[in-house]
C-alpha cells in the first residue's frame, strides 16, 4: 500500500483533515474549541501546529492551530489546502481601527490588505486578497441568529505587531475605511484563492491597534474578551458547517 505523504510542519497527511475547518493562533484555544466538539480526536501536535477532529451537529470539522505571524501560518494554510480542506475559517483577535469598531466587538472580514510581508513573495500585491462570499454570507448569518452584532468590512493584515520606527500605515488605512488590524488574515485568503478553497475569517477585538494608543494603552479586558471569543467561537461553528462545498 502506497505511504501517505505527511504534510510539513502541520505533521498531518493528506486526507487525515475534515474538509471544513476552523483554524485560529494560539494552541490552547484550538484545544478549546475541540472539546465543544463531538467524537473528537488529536491529530497531531507539532511547533505551534496542534490538530483536532470531530462533529459539531453532526458535521465533520477539523479544528487547528496556526500560531502568531504570516511566515508560519501560511505554511499551515497551505498544508491544510494540501491535506483535503474545502473551507477554513481563521478565529482570531484584532485591534479596532474605527471608533465605532470598539473593544469587546465582532468582525467578519470582506477583504484584506496585504502588509503582510509574506503573500508578495507569492503573488505580485495587485492580486487582491478576499474572503469567499458564501463564507461572509454564513458568517454573517450566523451571528444574526445568535443575535450578536458585528461589524463587516475591509481588514489590515500587517507584517508586524510592535510598531517600528518607520512610519506606520494604520493612520492611512483608517482614512479609507478599514476597521481592524490583525496578523495572518491576508495569507490565509490568498493560499486560499489559489487553491479553490472558500476562506474566511472573524475576529474579537481586543483593544485599538497599537498605532493608535501605544503599547501601554494595550489592555483588553479579559471578561469582555472571553465573551466576544464564545461567540465568534460559535458564529464560525456554525458558519462552517453551512458553507456549501463539492
Amino acid at each position: 500500500m502506497e505511504k501517505k505523504l505527511v504534510l510539513p510542519c502541520i505533521a498531518v497527511s493528506e486526507g487525515d483533515i475534515n474538509p471544513r475547518v476552523i483554524t485560529c493562533g494560539d494552541p490552547a484555544r484550538a484545544e478549546k474549541i475541540s472539546r465543544k466538539l463531538d467524537q473528537v480526536k488529536c491529530l497531531a501536535k507539532n511547533r505551534e501546529y496542534h490538530t483536532y477532529v470531530g462533529t459539531w451537529k453532526g458535521v465533520p470539522v477539523t479544528v487547528t492551530s496556526h500560531g502568531v505571524g504570516e511566515g508560519g501560518a501560511v505554511i499551515g494554510f497551505e498544508s491544510l489546502c494540501r491535506a483535503g480542506a474545502k473551507v477554513i475559517i481563521r478565529v482570531g483577535t484584532c485591534g479596532g481601527m474605527q471608533k465605532e469598531v470598539a473593544a469587546g466587538s465582532l468582525v467578519i472580514a470582506r477583504a484584506a490588505c496585504r502588509e503582510d510581508g509574506v503573500t508578495e513573495k507569492m503573488l505580485p500585491l495587485s492580486y487582491p486578497a478576499v474572503a469567499d462570499v458564501d463564507v461572509i454570507r454564513a458568517l454573517e448569518q450566523s451571528a444574526a441568529d445568535l443575535q450578536v452584532c458585528s461589524h463587516s468590512g475591509i481588514i489590515l493584515t500587517q507584517a508586524l505587531f510592535y510598531p517600528g520606527l518607520l512610519e506606520s500605515t494604520v493612520r492611512l488605512y483608517m482614512k479609507a475605511d478599514v476597521v481592524a488590524m490583525e496578523n495572518e488574515a491576508a495569507g490565509l485568503l490568498v493560499v486560499c484563492s489559489l487553491h479553490g478553497v472558500k476562506a474566511g475569517v472573524i475576529l474579537a477585538v481586543d483593544a485599538p491597534a497599537f498605532e493608535l494608543v501605544g503599547v501601554e494603552g494595550y489592555q483588553p479586558d479579559e471578561k469582555m474578551m472571553a465573551k466576544a471569543v464564545e461567540d465568534e467561537i460559535e458564529i464560525a461553528l456554525n458558519a462552517v458547517i453551512a458553507v456549501p462545498i463539492d
